[in-house]
C-alpha cells in the first residue's frame, strides 16, 4: 500500500505515536534545553551549543552526526531513508535548530527551546515511522528521510544564508521550525532586513585654537542622522530604518576624525530593499560631501529576505495544533522583526509559526531570558513539537497535500520576485 493511500485511521495513529515519543524523552529534553540556555552564546560562536546538540543526537545510533557541516557551529543530522526500495525517490523532511543567544542578555529570544522544538519534532517523526511495522509495503513508493540542521548565527550574520549558499537545502523536500513569542500564530509576515555600517573619515583639529584646518566627521555623522529622521516621512508606511551612532570621537577638544554609524533597513518584501537601501545611501554621501569628509558604506552581513506564505502547511498546522488544544490568535498588526528563515522559505518549502511559551514577556528582554529558561514553558514548547511532526505526517501520508503545497511555494515565490504590476517605480528626485 502507497503511503499516499494510507487511510485517515493510519494517520492519526502516527501521529498520536508522535505524542507518545516526545512524551517519552520529555525530561532528556529539558535537560538539553536548559543546558543551552544555561551556557549563552553569540552568533558564529557557539561551541558548547554546538557540541551538546551534537552528543545529543549522537545517543542515538540511529541518526548519522555531522559536527562543524559546513560551518564551524552547524550540525546536520540525518535518520533513513525508511521505506520504500532503492531507487525509490527519497523525500527529506527538514527541522531546522537555532541556539545563538544576545549579547548581555542571553537567550532573550528563546533560541534554546527553538533547538528543543526542532529535534522533538524530528524524534517525535522518525520514533513514530520506527513503529511502522511493515514500512517497505506502507512506505511505498516514497523513501523518508529525516534531517535536523544545526543553523547557527540568525541574531547577527544569518547562517542559514551561509548554509544555503553552501548547499545544505539542497535536498530538502520542506523544512519546519518554530520560535517562541507571546502567543501562537501559524505565520507572521516576518520583514526583509539589510544592516549596513557607514564609517566618515576627516580630519583631527584643535577644536578650540584652529577648528578651520579640522574636517569634522562627527558633523558629517550628525547630518546623516538628522536626514534619515526627514526621510522617513517620505517613506511608506511599513518601511524602517533605524540606527546608532557607534562611534562619535576621542574628546570634545578634538575635532573628531572618525565617526561611525550602523542602521538596520526593513521592508516588507525583500525586492523593496534595494529602494531603501538607494534612498538611505543618498543620504549618507550628501553628508559626506556637505562636510568634507570621506564615507565608506558597507554591509557587513547578509540581507535577510521577508517570509514566503504557504497556506498549505499554515492550515495543516493549525490543525494539528488545535487539535492538542492550541489557540491560535488571529494578528492585528504586521510583525515587524526579521529571520534568516526568510531566505530558506525562497529556497524550499517550509514553515515557521510563532508559539505562546507561557508569559507576556516580551522577546529581546530580561523577563523573557527567564521564561525561556522557566520549567513552564516545556508545555508549550514540545506541545508545538508534535504539531509540527503532525504537520509532516499529514505532507508525507498525502501526495494531493505534498503537490499542492510545492504549487504554492512556486507561485509565492515567482509572484514576490515578479513584485506587483502596478509597483510605482517613480522614486527619483527633480530639482
Amino acid at each position: 500500500m502507497a503511503l499516499g493511500s494510507q487511510s485517515r485511521e493510519n494517520r492519526m495513529q502516527l501521529k498520536h505515536n508522535i505524542g507518545t515519543c516526545i512524551d517519552t524523552i520529555q525530561d532528556k529534553l529539558f535537560i538539553l534545553s536548559q543546558d543551552i540556555w544555561r551556557c549563552p552564546e553569540l552568533a558564529y560562536g557557539e561551541k558548547q551549543s554546538h557540541d551538546r546538540l551534537v552528543r545529543f543526537l549522537s545517543d542515538d545510533n540511529l541518526w548519522e552526526v555531522e559536527s562543524h557541516y559546513k560551518l564551524p557551529t552547524a550540525v546536520r543530522a540525518t535518520w533513513g531513508p525508511f521505506g520504500g526500495k532503492d531507487g525509490d525517490r527519497v523525500l527529506n523532511v527538514g527541522f531546522l535548530c537555532e541556539y545563538d543567544a544576545l549579547p548581555g542578555i542571553g537567550h532573550a529570544c528563546g533560541h534554546n527551546l527553538i533547538a528543543e522544538v526542532g529535534v522533538a519534532a524530528a524524534l517525535g517523526l522518525t520514533g513514530a515511522l520506527g513503529l511502522v511495522r511493515e514500512p517497505t509495503d506502507c512506505l511505498t513508493p516514497l523513501r523518508v528521510k529525516v534531517t535536523v540542521l544545526g543553523t547557527p548565527a540568525e541574531e547577527d550574520g544569518g547562517g542559514k544564508v551561509d548554509l544555503i549558499l553552501a548547499g545544505a537545502f539542497e535536498d530538502m523536500d520542506v523544512v519546519f521550525m518554530a520560535h517562541p513569542a507571546q502567543q501562537d500564530v501559524a505565520f507572521l509576515p516576518c520583514v526583509s532586513i539589510t544592516d549596513v555600517t557607514v564609517k566618515y573619515h576627516g580630519k583631527a583639529s584643535h577644536a578650540a585654537a584652529y577648528p578651520w584646518e579640522g574636517v569634522n566627521a562627527l558633523d558629517a555623522a550628525v547630518l546623516a542622522y538628522n536626514s534619515l529622521s526627514v526621510l522617513r516621512q517620505q517613506l511608506k508606511p511599513d518601511w524602517r530604518l533605524h540606527g546608532i551612532i557607534k562611534h562619535g570621537g576621542v574628546k570634545p577638544n578634538i575635532i573628531p576624525a572618525y565617526t561611525e554609524l550602523e542602521y538596520y533597513l526593513r521592508t516588507p518584501l525583500v525586492m523593496d530593499l534595494s529602494d531603501l537601501k538607494a534612498k538611505a545611501e543618498a543620504c549618507f554621501r550628501s553628508a559626506a560631501m556637505a562636510t568634507g569628509c570621506q564615507v565608506e558604506i558597507t554591509y557587513p552581513n547578509h540581507t535577510y529576505s521577508n517570509i514566503l506564505p504557504n497556506t498549505t502547511l499554515a492550515q495543516l498546522y493549525e490543525e494539528n495544533g488545535r487539535a492538542l488544544g492550541i489557540e491560535f490568535v488571529e494578528v492585528q498588526n504586521n510583525f515587524s522583526g526579521s529571520t534568516d528563515f526568510g531566505n530558506v522559505s525562497f529556497v524550499v518549502p517550509g514553515i515557521h509559526p510563532f508559539f505562546y511559551i507561557g508569559t507576556d514577556a516580551l522577546n529581546h528582554t530580561e523577563e523573557y531570558t527567564a521564561a525561556a529558561g522557566a520549567e513552564k514553558a516545556q508545555f508549550y514548547t514540545l506541545r508545538t513539537a508534535k504539531a509540527l511532526a503532525m504537520t509532516a505526517v499529514d505532507v508525507l501520508c498525502c501526495p494531493e497535500l505534498f503537490h499542492k503545497m510545492r504549487v504554492e511555494f512556486s507561485e509565492a515565490k515567482l509572484k514576490q520576485e515578479q513584485g506587483p504590476k502596478d509597483k510605482d517605480t517613480t522614486g527619483s528626485t527633480h530639482s
